[in-house]
Order: C-alpha cells, then sequence, then structure tokens
C-alpha cells in the first residue's frame, strides 16, 4: 500500500484529439464508420466520452466504471493516518501489470511523477471529467495514453505498479470534488455513481446512456424483448427490464444491478453467436478491445476475452462466465 499520498493543486487542461483506431474482427478489419450497422457497439464507447458532464436522470447513469480490479489492503483506505496527514485514496492491491483503466470519459491532464500533487511519489496521471471533477491514478508501471488525451469511460490508461514510496503494487486511486485538491472517499463517490470500486456488479439506473446500456439492450434482445441497442436506457428498455425483473422474481425497479445481472447475461464460449455476443463484444470494446460488434464470438473475440482476463488476473480461459461480466460491466 501507499506510504504517504496525501495533498494536491490545481491543473491546467490543454484538450487535444485522439486518433481514430481499427478494429478486430473474426473477419477481418474495418474502421469504425463502417460498424454503424452492427448494433452500436463501437458507437457506443464514443458516447461514454465526457458522459459524467450530460444530464440524466440518476447518478447511476453509466457514466464511470471501476479503475483496477484487486483487493483492498489493510490500512490502504481513504483517511487512513499518513504520519501528520490522512491517506487521500483507496488502493488497490494486485500485480504489476494489471489493467488500469479511466473512470470516467474526460481528459488527462497530468501525467508526471507523483501527478504534481504534494505528498504523492511514483508514476500518476490525473483525469478531469469536467464539473470540477478529477480521478487521480498513482504508482503505475507504465502509461498508455498521452498528456492532453481524450478518454473514455472504461479505456485502459495504464498499467498498475509499485513505482515510488510504496509496499508492494497496487493502483493508488483518488476522486476530487470541487477543485484538484479537495479530496472525497473514492469507495463512496464511486458508489454513488453505480460503481463498486471492490469489484461487484455495476448499477445501472433508467436515464442511463452509453455502452452498458447497449449491453443490457442486446442481453434483453437475446432474451426475447426485441430492443433497439441504441445506448439510452428510456422508458421502452426500462419496462423491459421490468418485465425480465417479474418473470424472475426480483424487485421490478428497472435498476440493472447486483440482482439483475446475474439473471441477465450468459456464459459464453467461442463458436457461440447472437445479440448476447454482440453484448460482450460491447463490454470489451468499452475496455479497449477495438473488436467488430458482429455477433460472432470466433477466434479473435476469444483472444481478446482472454486477453481482458489476463491483465485483469482473472482466469484466462476464453469463456465470458459471471465472473468475468461482472468485471466488465462493473
Amino acid at each position: 500500500m501507499c506510504r504517504s499520498c496525501a495533498t494536491a493543486a490545481e491543473p491546467t487542461e490543454i484538450p487535444t484529439e485522439i486518433p481514430t483506431d481499427l478494429e478486430r474482427s473474426d473477419r477481418g478489419l474495418s474502421r469504425r464508420g463502417l460498424l454503424a450497422g452492427l448494433g452500436l457497439g463501437v458507437l457506443a464507447v464514443n458516447l461514454s466520452v465526457g458522459a459524467s458532464t450530460a444530464a440524466a436522470a440518476t447518478a447511476k447513469n453509466g457514466a464511470w466504471a471501476n479503475p483496477a480490479l484487486g483487493r483492498f489492503p489493510a490500512g490502504g483506505h481513504y483517511g487512513a493516518p499518513r504520519g501528520g496527514a490522512s491517506h487521500a485514496g483507496q488502493d488497490v492491491s494486485n500485480s504489476v501489470g494489471t489493467a488500469v483503466y479511466a473512470a470516467a470519459g474526460g481528459t488527462v491532464v497530468r501525467r508526471s511523477w507523483g501527478g504534481g500533487l504534494p505528498g504523492r511519489t511514483g508514476n500518476a496521471l490525473v483525469i478531469s471529467h469536467g464539473n470540477s471533477q478529477y480521478t487521480y491514478y498513482g504508482h503505475l508501471n507504465a502509461y498508455r495514453v498521452g498528456l492532453n488525451a481524450k478518454v473514455s469511460a472504461g479505456q485502459r490508461i495504464a498499467d498498475m505498479g509499485a513505482t515510488g514510496n510504496v509496499t508492494g503494487p497496487h493502483l493508488h486511486f483518488e476522486t476530487h470534488s470541487g477543485r484538484l485538491g479537495t479530496t472525497v472517499n473514492p469507495v463512496s463517490f464511486l458508489a454513488a455513481r453505480g460503481v463498486d470500486l471492490s469489484g461487484g456488479w455495476s448499477r445501472i439506473d433508467p436515464g442511463a446512456s452509453g455502452a452498458t446500456v447497449v449491453v443490457i439492450q442486446h442481453l434483453m434482445s437475446r432474451r426475447g424483448h426485441g430492443l433497439v441497442a441504441d445506448g439510452k436506457y428510456g422508458s421502452v428498455s426500462v419496462e423491459a427490464v421490468k418485465r425480465f425483473q417479474r418473470s424472475k422474481g426480483l424487485v421490478a425497479d428497472g435498476q440493472v444491478g447486483p440482482a439483475t445481472w446475474p439473471a441477465l447475461v450468459y456464459t459464453l464460449r467461442q463458436g457461440a453467436s447472437g445479440s448476447h455476443v454482440r453484448a460482450l463484444q460491447t463490454a470489451l470494446n468499452k475496455r479497449s478491445a477495438r473488436l467488430a460488434v458482429d455477433g460472432g464470438f470466433g477466434s479473435v473475440t476469444t483472444s481478446a476475452v482472454r486477453a481482458y482476463q489476463s491483465v485483469n488476473r482473472l482466469v484466462a480461459d476464453g469463456e465470458a462466465g459471471p465472473v468475468t461480466w461482472r468485471a466488465l460491466t462493473g
């Protein structure tokens, strides 16, 4: 865990553009524009850029994502004593090289030792999400985005490490609200936005939008509800989810959370095809897989599942079961 990490100061933001990527497909390579008719899975990733500033009916609107998988080490919690100060974030421990993801869409405004903030050590990134909200990612082993890069929620931005003043590899994760330097408890901050930092299922409420909503819509279509995968969790999609919840004996509140997700997802492996595979491909794309959302679970999708499992220290068997779904949608 961190031996220090306590205070901060304000950044200068210089936004830039990011290049168009190529998608990988079980049928070859294609550009994003060619995939518009394939369930809007890749388009939905773009919808998440800047989604933290979009109006929604609830804070659990799909705009935020879990930045890393791992465990909470003893003494690594927000507010833990650090000499004459308090720990400014939450530590998430895992192996060096474990993937680190953007917690929400925004712009990388710091990429330096300690993120340029007092009391911090190690390689770090700071992302500005607009509305005076920032997230800090510390003790990184490697950067995967540049300074001023635009990032989307769930995009891979770094590798977990043990740089700086630490006792072992982990992500030191901070949330700042009001200004950079005013920290708040990351666990409760993300929980209020539908994300379980300890690795549980996400919570998505009516009014949400983005890639995770596309995942829900594809899964609901596989369940026979025939939804348009437009990434908007409006009244038609909400009523379909409520009908599904009632059919499973669940509370029919329209929230897709820890009770609904396990009933909704499928265990998938190579050879499967259909809208549930499109849901999986969309979820993988939110985590930087760059797949064609074609509904075919071929060798390329299998490799993407294995790669995701490997960099998150899950069992890398290429099968998308509940553990992999929970991580992908968290």
